[in-house]
């Protein structure tokens, strides 16, 4: 007689096809998440330069509307879902964002001294400002041109229809 050999009951029988699971799923998930990330890079570089050219109020509105539709889709995604329920070893001081608050506070440091970085941020508001002021009086003018450009339409959809 042959004997079948009996799983140990302390280890799940089904913890291989799980595994194999997660890492198609994982994998699945970073295509997903580089598509997004591909789409949404020159998307955000434009919607900010958008709102840096016309003002917006609050400054950057569209850019962080374009984030929370982004925080959405990663949401969404949850590349990380497979390890939810293990404890996170990273540290809350080396994230991105704990080190670059660091940056941050170096240069506000300076710029509170009315360094250097004082002297850069006028100059660079100062150049905003001045692309604003010319970006208003433009927008205005492709207000009309695409106004005088639908009304020139309009009539010839309307010969069409006729």
């Amino acid at each position: 007689m042959t004997e079948r050999a009996q799983p140990i009951s302390n280890i799940d029988p089904h913890a291989r096809w799980k595994f194999i699971r997660d890492v198609g799923v994982f994998q699945l998930k970073l295509f997903l998440n580089n598509i997004h990330n591909f789409v949404q890079i020159p998307i955000a570089l434009v919607v900010a330069v958008v709102d840096v050219v016309f003002r917006s109020d609050p400054e950057g509105a569209r850019f962080y509307k374009f984030l929370e539709i982004g925080r959405r889709i990663d949401d969404s995604i949850d590349i990380y879902s497979v390890i939810s329920h293990r404890e996170s070893s990273l540290k809350k001081d080396f994230t991105v964002d704990a080190i670059i608050s660091r940056l941050e506070a170096v240069i506000v440091k300076e710029y509170e001294k009315g360094g250097t970085a004082a002297s850069v941020k006028s100059a660079v508001d100062r150049a905003i400002d001045g692309l604003q002021t010319g970006a208003d009086a433009s927008k205005e003018k492709v207000s009309s041109t695409i106004q005088r450009a639908t009304e020139k339409i309009r009539p010839t959809s309307e010969k069409d229809l006729n």
